[in-house]
């Protein structure tokens, strides 16, 4: 608390916000092309900001600006991504398929979590997963085709499945 009472994290965020909104909106439309889009990543970078555990001390506000906006075009772009990939696959299937607004945007969110936890997982630990989970593999053929040993390959996919467990209580 500061001397009139009130919570000096918000403060420093307001200052932080009039001071480099218009920088980081510009910022964002240089990359995204679009103004819309930049305002609003803009406002989400500062809506990470205010809702953070724990501000870092700040010395170069605009790099801390920049690195959260950053990941959330990537966020962005993933989203874009897979709304693209689950669209093609709903185009692809012979009888159409009737999905509501809501049901879409469960879907979505579902796939982002998934890719997400995905993303999450170690690049051997993920390539092992996705090897028996969509390929079909026996844990021997992944085995062999990895170089690792049948142990190796059960320690990576309990990794990989206790991860789906923890999203599927999510």
């Amino acid at each position: 608390m500061d001397a009139s009472g009130k919570a000096s994290a918000p403060l420093d965020i307001e200052l932080l916000y009039g001071q480099h909104h218009g920088w980081l909106k510009n910022w964002l439309r240089g990359r995204t092309g679009n103004c819309a889009d930049a305002a609003d990543l803009a406002q989400d970078t500062f809506m990470r900001m205010l809702t953070a555990r724990q501000l870092p001390a700040l010395r170069e506000p605009r790099h801390y600006l920049v690195t959260i906006a950053r990941g959330l075009l990537i966020d962005k772009a993933r989203r874009r991504a897979l709304e693209h990939a689950y669209l093609e696959v709903l185009a692809a299937r012979p009888e159409p398929v009737d999905v509501s607004p809501e049901t879409y945007h469960l879907i979505i969110e579902s796939l982002m979590a998934i890719d997400a936890m995905l993303h999450g997982l170690g690049a051997r630990t993920r390539h092992i997963f996705l090897l028996v989970q969509l390929e079909g593999l026996s844990y021997v053929e992944v085995a062999r085709q990895t170089g690792l040993s049948v142990t190796t390959v059960k320690n990576h996919l309990g990794k990989a499945l206790l991860q789906c467990i923890l999203l599927m209580d999510e």
